[in-house]
C-alpha cells in the first residue's frame, strides 16, 4: 500500500532530474557523464539524491548494465515531456499512474496457463486495469524475438544473447494416481513388475519416458497405452483413475484423491523462466507484466 504523499512541497532540482534521464536514455552512468560533460561520481550523486528525494528506487544492477525499476520507467514518461507539473510526476513514482496501459501477449506450456498464470492475471487486473493481456497457451516455443509474444514462461533458459531471462524458482513434479486406481493395481513398488500399470504418457512418450528412466523404471515392463501432448488432459485422466503420470507437485495437492504412485522415489525439479525481449527496459507495461509475473510465480502453488 502507497502512503499519501503531499508532493506540492517536493522541491525537484533540474540537475538531478537530467541526470536521471540521461543516464536512463544513454544506458550507464559512464555513457551519461560523457553526454553531460561531468564527471561519473557526479551523475551517480545526483541520481542517488533525486532517489532520496522522492523516496524510491529508480535503478537497479543487474550485471554491470543498470536497468530501471517500476518506478523509474514510470518517473521516465514523464521526465521525458516535463509538461506535467509535480501531481504527474508523484503519481508515476508512486506506482499510481493510470498512463500504464496497452497490449501484452504472455506464451507460457498448457499446464502454467491455466494453474499459474489465473493469480497473477488477477492481480495485474486490480493494479494496471488498462493493459490488456493475451494468453498464448502452447506447448511449442514462441519467439520472442519475432514478436510472436511479450513475454514467455518457460522451463528451459533461452540461449538468444538479446532476450533478457529470469530464473524465478525449481518446482517438484512427482509420479501420481488416484487412489482408487493404486488400490485397483495393488499398489506396486518401484522395483517390481509394472506390466499391469498403465503410465500415461506426454508427446510420444519422450518426456515422461525421460522422467521414468531417470527413475530406473523403464525395464521393468512399462508401457503408454494413453498418450496426450497436452498436459492437463493428462492429469485429467490421471484424476479420472486411468493410469499414472507425471504430476507437479504443487498442483496435485489441490486435485482431489491424488497421492503419490511410488512415494520412495525422489520428485524430479523442474526450472522456471520469465523471459522477455529488450523492450523490457522501455516499456513500463511490460515491466508491470513482467514484474508482476515473477512475484506471483515464485510463490509455492503459484498463488
Amino acid at each position: 500500500m502507497h502512503m499519501c504523499m503531499d508532493w506540492r512541497s517536493v522541491q525537484f532540482d533540474w540537475n538531478h532530474v537530467r541526470a536521471f534521464l540521461v543516464t536512463a536514455e544513454e544506458g550507464s552512468l559512464s555513457a551519461a557523464s560523457r553526454a553531460l560533460n561531468l564527471t561519473q561520481p557526479t551523475i551517480g550523486r545526483q541520481v542517488s539524491a533525486l532517489e532520496g528525494g522522492l523516496g524510491l528506487t529508480l535503478f537497479e544492477r543487474v550485471g554491470r548494465s543498470l536497468v530501471l525499476t517500476q518506478s523509474g520507467l514510470e518517473l521516465l514518461e514523464h521526465v521525458r515531456a516535463m509538461g506535467e507539473a509535480a501531481t504527474s510526476v508523484s503519481l508515476a513514482a508512486s506506482g499510481q499512474a493510470t498512463t500504464i496501459e496497452g497490449h501484452v501477449t504472455i506464451t507460457a506450456t498448457d499446464a502454467m496457463a491455466q494453474y499459474a498464470l489465473p493469480p497473477a492475471i488477477g492481480r495485474l487486473r486490480q493494479e494496471a486495469p488498462a493493459i490488456t493481456i493475451e494468453i498464448i497457451a502452447s506447448n511449442a516455443v514462441q519467439d520472442l524475438r519475432r514478436r510472436e509474444a511479450d513475454i514467455a514462461v518457460r522451463h528451459v533458459r533461452p540461449t538468444q544473447p538479446d532476450l533478457i531471462a529470469k530464473h524465478i524458482r525449481d518446482f517438484p513434479l512427482s509420479l501420481y494416481a488416484h487412489t482408487d486406481y493404486l488400490d485397483l493395481i495393488g499398489r506396486p513398488q518401484p522395483d517390481g513388475d509394472l506390466s499391469h500399470v498403465d503410465f500415461i504418457g506426454f508427446d510420444g512418450t519422450d518426456q515422461l519416458h525421460v522422467r521414468l528412466r531417470e527413475l530406473g523404471l523403464v525395464g521393468n515392463g512399462v508401457t503408454y497405452p494413453v498418450l496426450s501432448e497436452n498436459s492437463t488432459v493428462v492429469w485429467q485422466m490421471v484424476q479420472q483413475g486411468l493410469g499414472v503420470s507425471v504430476v507437479a507437485d504443487e498442483i496435485a495437492e489441490g486435485m482431489a484423491g491424488l497421492e503419490r504412485a511410488f512415494p520412495s522415489l525422489d520428485s524430479t525439479f523442474v526450472p522456471l523462466w520469465l523471459v522477455t525481449h529488450r523492450e523490457l527496459k522501455t516499456s513500463p507495461r511490460i515491466r508491470k507484466v513482467f514484474d508482476v509475473l515473477a512475484e506471483t510465480l515464485k510463490r509455492p502453488g503459484f498463488r
